[in-house]
């Protein structure tokens, strides 16, 4: 006998979970079960009442700050349950309240009728790999912002840099040997010197560990294949590939296009087409990764000493589809450039086209386990 399924919707916060259930069938009620905990003893104890009842419960959240860890409890158990994008959950436009009992019952509802799109959950490695790509991200932000401080604070003290290539060798040559009229100023000058310092070191010990880490990862194939494209080095194919996951999941590169908002926006109506700038939904890390690549396919088509090196122990057919993308896409760059385009808009086109070509390396690579 089948059991009937439950639609069993969690709004999920640091300390609570809010549950409202929906029975099979689009006139039943929706129910508001209450408040728990938001340890996961609590939700085993809310999982048993619903199957003693002779349910099968399916289960719904939003992914938020919580991460996983309640998808991840569920499917060992082996129940259903999906984690659904915010951005992408239907709401009504004059609805006016909001809480935790309303939001529960809304995911209830929604996924009773079908209407929830769930988002990739990466397996724990995966995951792992990600946090620590995107922790080398904050940190060159950090980096960043520190140099913008020091660069702010010369400027302000009336000191100029004449070089042409800031941060080289030369300029800190030139930094140490600037003289503060004032013993507060010049204080202030080691401070920032030595933040800028503690920030690399930083990024470079999270570069290091990465280039170890990525080894044994089970998608180091597809990080070292898709190095075979020119602008692709080791961090932002590993950051690309940990923030996609298998890129086999996307039967078609114009799916992977607009999961990482590189699309055109639209807004038309009957005879009126209106075409707007990239939507970017999707994953932001991913994409920013793409455009910092595509900037490269802005120089003449080559094979560099550094990229040879990088495909040199690649199949074939990864070569001939890096060297296509290669003329396609600085052929692309020119042709674009010529016509008036604004770099921004062209160096979007270049990263949309090199999602494709990333794509079609990973179908080449075998299917991780």
């Amino acid at each position: 006998m089948t059991k009937s399924i439950t639609y069993v919707g969690f709004d999920v916060h640091k300390n609570s979970i809010d549950v409202a259930l929906a029975d099979a069938g689009r006139e039943s009620e929706i129910r508001y079960y209450g408040t728990i905990n938001g340890d996961l003893a609590s939700l085993d104890k809310v999982i048993r009442k619903l199957v003693s009842r002779g349910t099968r419960p399916s289960f719904v959240y939003e992914a938020g700050p919580c991460g996983y860890e309640i998808y991840r409890h569920l499917t060992q158990q082996g129940y259903d349950c999906k984690v659904v994008a915010p951005s992408l959950i239907p709401r009504k436009s004059g609805d006016r309240i909001k809480n935790d009992r309303r939001d529960a019952e809304m995911l209830a509802r929604l996924h009773r009728a079908g209407e929830l799109t769930p988002v990739y959950v990466p397996c724990l490695e995966d995951e792992a790999m990600r946090d620590l790509c995107r922790a080398r991200i904050d940190s060159k932000s950090a980096e960043r912002k520190a140099r913008q401080q020091l660069g702010a604070f010369l400027l302000r003290s009336g000191f100029r840099y004449s070089g042409k290539t800031p941060w080289s060798k030369a300029h800190w040559n030139w930094i140490s040997c600037i003289k503060m009229p004032h013993p507060a100023q010049q204080i202030t000058l080691q401070e920032y010197i030595d933040a800028i310092r503690s920030c690399t070191e930083r990024v470079e010990r999270m570069t290091e560990q990465i280039r170890q880490l990525a080894e044994p990862w089970r998608m180091n194939p597809v990080v070292e294949a898709i190095q075979a494209l020119r602008g692709v080095s080791l961090i932002v194919a590993t950051t690309t590939v940990a923030e996609l996951g298998d890129l086999t999941r996307f039967d078609h590169p114009r799916q992977l296009m607009a999961y990482l908002g590189l699309v055109p926006s639209e807004h038309s109506s009957g005879e009126t087409v209106k075409r707007g700038g990239i939507t970017k939904t999707g994953n932001g890390h991913a994409r920013r990764m793409l455009v910092e690549a595509a900037w490269s396919y802005r120089l003449p088509a080559r094979v560099s000493r550094r990229l040879l090196e990088r495909q040199r122990h690649l199949p074939q057919a990864v070569w001939e589809i890096a060297w296509k993308a290669q003329l396609r896409l600085c052929s692309r760059y020119r042709l674009l450039t010529a016509k008036g385009k604004r770099s921004q808009v062209v160096i979007a086109a270049i990263a949309r086209e090199l999602s494709a070509f990333i794509w079609a390396i990973a179908q080449t690579v075998p299917r991780p386990a």
